[in-house]
């Protein structure tokens, strides 16, 4: 981000810009120059513009007033897990904390607006312009002091609680090893002996080995779309695991060990939503609707009635294949389906591959889930309930 956008001339670029967005880049570019707006200034206020209507899906209407880097939007909190973070740290006492690794300053705005007072710092310069203009875009500028300095570094001297979403990309794309994030595990893991009250945002896919002990693990999903995994550390920490669902709130919780009886396929099957299976809640899904597994490691539900549940989607089983191309195919042409859903876990096949195999050319929709029963690969028409 360029620091003339924050200045008159480019709020006025800015303005001029947003009215362009979908336009042709070019033709954009040269409406905004013919309004005697300098080449430069035109390029990074169309840029602005097009993050501001992307982040939209973030972060609402306040995303037309931030300001966005690709990656840092990419990376940002969604405004709606941002702000249950906030509130339930406010309401756990909390009122000065610690943002390390901030960002664009999803989390911090989010403390600030309920209330928490915070220290952020990030270690690129240009991250931290951005997320100190948000803070002041946004009125919460007194309420936010954000720094270019290192996490190991933090002042964490008489704050309430510490977070921590450690840096988990490099130009070259996604780091998996944890000793190579930033700020490393070894740090990310101590700051609970440093600041008891600590919540630490990794990865949805993260290992359930790295959670610290006694720490409450929580997998929230946006929409069905698993989004995070949070770590709420110290006296912060409530039941062992947590899937939440936004934006109703609701949670499911449990020990995280318990496993579900496992027996036939059976009239309904149920796909808990992807926050319960990283939790390792599928047995308390289970419980909810009175089902069980038909194969031990596949997190399929099936169960002998239909019930409304928000942990999970369900389907009346129609037909239980023996899977097979062959077989699967002569199926689907006996229900004149040409349009066909692919569903799967447990199988290597590629539902595109699929698709193409079937060569269906019937004028009925049909939904086929691909998993195993008792180890062995089977395929299952279905029907949503």
């Amino acid at each position: 981000m360029t620091p003339e956008l924050l200045t008159p001339a480019g709020r006025a670029a800015l303005s001029l810009a947003a009215g362009l967005t979908g336009s042709d880049p070019l033709a954009a570019a040269a409406a905004l120059r013919r309004q005697g707006v300098p080449p430069e200034l035109a390029a990074a206020a169309l840029t602005q513009a097009e993050l501001r209507t992307r982040a939209v899906a973030k972060f609402g209407a306040e995303a037309g007033r931030m300001f966005f880097t690709r990656a840092g939007l990419e990376q940002a909190t969604r405004g709606t897990v941002a702000s249950r973070r906030a509130f339930r740290l406010f309401e756990a006492g909390v009122r000065e904390i610690a943002d390390l690794g901030c960002g664009i300053g999803a989390d911090t705005l989010a403390f600030a607006r309920a209330g928490i007072r915070v220290r952020a710092v990030d270690t690129d310069p240009v991250t931290v312009a951005v997320a100190t203009a948000n803070a002041a875009a946004l009125g919460l500028g007194d309420l936010v002091e954000i720094r270019c300095a290192d996490a190991r570094g933090a002042d964490l001297a008489g704050v309430d609680a510490a977070f921590c979403d450690p840096a988990r990309r490099r130009g070259t794309g996604r780091v998996f090893d944890p000793r190579a994030w930033s700020p490393s595990w070894d740090f990310v893991a101590g700051l609970v002996e440093l600041v008891p009250r600590t919540v630490l945002k990794l990865a949805p896919g993260t290992d359930h080995a790295l959670i610290p002990a006694g720490a409450e693990a929580e997998w929230v999903s946006v929409d069905g779309d698993v989004v995070e995994a949070a770590f709420w550390c110290g006296p912060l920490a409530s039941l062992p695991r947590r899937a939440t669902l936004l934006p109703s709130g609701l949670s499911l919780t449990g020990s995280g060990v318990a496993t579900a009886a496992v027996g036939p396929v059976r009239r309904y099957l149920y796909d808990p939503d992807g926050a319960a299976v990283r939790a390792h809640l599928v047995a308390e899904f289970a419980d909810i609707v009175d089902g069980t597994l038909a194969d031990p490691h596949i997190a399929y539900v099936y169960a002998d009635a239909a019930a409304q549940t928000p942990f999970g989607r369900c389907y009346e089983v129609l037909d239980v294949i023996q899977f097979s191309v062959k077989r699967l195919r002569a199926a689907l042409r006996e229900r004149d389906a040409g349009r066909l859903t692919v569903k799967k876990r447990g199988s290597p096949l590629d539902p595109d591959h699929l698709r193409r195999a079937m060569r269906l050319t019937g004028t009925a929709e049909a939904t086929v889930v691909l998993t195993r029963v008792a180890g062995a690969p089977t395929a299952l028409l279905v029907e949503p309930c």
